[in-house]
């Protein structure tokens, strides 16, 4: 995969173009850039923390617990599906209770071999007992270090930034675009914008995008999920998204003629400037945004060269893992190990980090791919 100035990072070993296991697809690093801190909850932390608030879940055993989000995100529909965070949000409003579910994410992405991971929540939403949006800011923050450092101690390389997500059904734009600010300098790499889509454009405060420029702060728009090309379209130009959350529906802006992919104006400017695309298969199904795994747009937009990553989205939610959403592309989608790779490497470059930092997690992927025998190094060049 190229993406921009940056050298072929594709692997040319025809040896390692077959199937990869699920062995093999734990133990390689990986690269995570959308993942909802409040959407990765373990199912015991939920039902502990929901009774420390008084809140009631529809059940309180465990695996019947998660069996129930599963199931109620799988609607076919967007809203339906936010309306399960309502049962993790209630449970997520003290400094303690931020602070151990970030710990724990930190944990569980670690055990699956998640090197580098951005993690995205809307502080707006956890204010309801008192807390400020910059203490909540801080215990995330809290529990992100020190779930970094024990993961050191444990032997395990994990590096986790927050992603601060303002509601697009809300009018907090720019308050949380200047908490994230300033922040930048204390764990915060980026700003993003979430929500409903239909109804709700993101060019409806201009004014963050602007700030948001002038401070030189990543953008990543949630677009192109439950609306169009024409919300992509707006993430793009009016928000200056150098992401996309989602992006799926960009495949409605690619036209087959004889045979050959013909791209639409803003399909074009997406691959033309290798816009990364945060795309979370499972999650697109369960909210009808993908038929299957199998039908998900990622493999044809892989094939046109488009920059994709994988992701999870909402690991509870999904009842999914980085390791999973991989394996569900290699076992129904024909996924090799060097399309594996690609996916990992455009994650690494397109991570909010420093061009230096990105290039030595980029060298660090191939490392752990060559060393698990997945694809090799020759023929890679950074």
């Amino acid at each position: 995969m190229t993406t921009g100035a940056i050298p072929p990072l594709r692997a040319t070993d025809d040896r390692y173009s077959g199937a990869v296991t699920v062995l093999d697809l734990r133990r390689v690093p990986k690269v995570l850039l959308h993942d909802h801190l409040d959407g990765g909850l373990r199912p015991q932390t939920v039902i502990e923390l929901a009774a420390e608030a008084g809140h009631v879940l529809p059940v309180t055993e465990p695996e019947a617990l998660a069996a129930w989000f599963e199931s109620a995100a799988s609607s076919g529909s967007l809203p339906r599906y936010l309306d399960t965070f309502e049962h993790t949000i209630a449970a997520l409003q003290t400094a303690q209770a931020l602070e151990r579910v970030a710990y724990e994410a930190v944990a569980d992405l670690a055990e699956d071999a998640v090197v580098y991971a951005e993690l995205r929540w809307a502080p707006e939403q956890h204010l309801r007992d008192g807390l400020t949006l910059q203490q909540a800011v801080d215990a995330v923050q809290r529990g992100l270090h020190r779930g970094a450092s024990d993961a050191a101690a444990r032997g395990q390389t994990v590096q986790v930034r927050q992603i601060l997500t303002a509601l697009r059904q809300a009018d907090r734009w720019e308050e949380i675009a200047r908490l994230a600010v300033a922040n930048r300098d204390a764990g915060v790499v980026g700003f993003d914008l979430a929500g409903a889509e239909a109804g709700h454009p993101a060019d409806r405060f201009p004014q963050t995008w602007r700030f948001l420029a002038d401070e030189a702060f990543p953008v990543t728009i949630h677009a192109g999920e439950a609306a169009g090309v024409q919300s992509i379209a707006e993430a793009v130009h009016r928000g200056h998204a150098v992401r996309l959350g989602h992006g799926v529906r960009l495949v409605e802006d690619i036209a087959w003629v004889d045979g050959r992919a013909v791209l639409g104006r803003t399909a074009r400017w997406v691959q033309d400037q290798q816009i990364a695309l945060e795309l979370c298969p499972s999650s697109n199904v369960q909210t009808g945004a993908s038929a299957s795994i199998a039908a998900h747009g990622i493999t044809m937009l892989r094939d046109l060269d488009f920059a994709i990553t994988v992701n999870t989205d909402n690991r509870l939610m999904s009842g999914t893992s980085l390791t999973r959403e991989l394996t569900l592309l290699v076992e129904q989608a024909g996924w090799t190990g060097e399309d594996v790779l690609d996916a990992m490497l455009a994650a690494a470059w397109s991570a909010f980090l420093p061009h230096g930092e990105r290039r030595a997690l980029a060298r660090d992927i191939i490392t752990g791919f060559a060393a698990a025998d997945v694809v090799p190094d020759a023929g890679v060049e950074l």
